[in-house]
């Protein structure tokens, strides 16, 4: 039985939740005091967060930062924000998927589910986390707090590589053989047009030196 934690502050759309995942086999805490969060989580370690984003105190953004540093978790944001700007935010902090409110039932469970299965481990993870970025392999995006960009095929692998390495210097050489691994067909120039255009979109994002060149090494995240 997987664990589902709710952090909602809508009485009758707590309440309906809790009793929906209970039905469907679920284990569920709905909280009912919004102090010490992070505390209650990590007692009923969940398997999965479904996150407000109005709540009394602290809102569901800050709130999803915190929970970020103390436990390894899924977070599914549900919400009758609809803006494409609160978004953006939520999946930059590390929110895992995006509902609105009124949501149909059915899809919420298929995003649960989807959710759930990725965090397993018992799949290639589709969203790598590192240095303040958020890449999703899926949708070719990676997003930071301020907004999310489209990378082209090559700069995903290039990007990807080098967020699974952060902190590590990952040479010229090891980035070419990963993209002729997956049968991107590459020399040292393209190589080299790749990275200029994906610091480029990095930039735009708020992270001008996201990519640091070790001079005769190769690149750094």
């Amino acid at each position: 039985m997987q664990n589902i934690m709710i952090i909602e502050d809508d009485p009758s759309t707590r309440e309906e939740l809790a009793l929906l995942l209970g039905n469907e086999g679920y284990r569920t805490l709905a909280v009912t005091e919004f102090t010490d969060i992070a505390k209650q989580a990590k007692a009923f370690c969940p398997d999965l967060i479904l996150l407000d984003i109005n709540l009394p105190g602290q809102d569901g953004f800050l709130l999803c930062a915190g929970l970020r540093k103390s436990v390894s978790v899924p977070v599914i944001f549900v919400t009758s924000r609809d803006c494409g700007q609160d978004e953006v935010r939520a999946l930059g902090l590390g929110g895992d998927d995006y509902i609105t409110k009124p949501y149909s039932v059915p899809v919420l469970l298929a995003r649960m589910k989807a959710v759930l299965r990725r965090g397993s481990g018992g799949e290639s993870p589709e969203v790598i986390s590192a240095r303040g970025l958020r890449l999703d392999l899926i949708k070719g995006t990676v997003a930071t707090e301020t907004g999310v960009m489209l990378l082209t095929r090559n700069e995903l692998k290039i990007l990807a590589c080098l967020m699974e390495h952060a902190g590590e210097i990952v040479s010229r050489a090891s980035l070419i053989d990963t993209l002729w691994d997956n049968q991107i067909y590459i020399d040292d120039n393209t190589l080299s047009v790749n990275v200029t255009r994906l610091r480029g979109k990095l930039a735009e994002l708020g992270l001008p030196d996201g990519i640091k060149t070790r001079r005769g090494m190769g690149y750094q995240l």
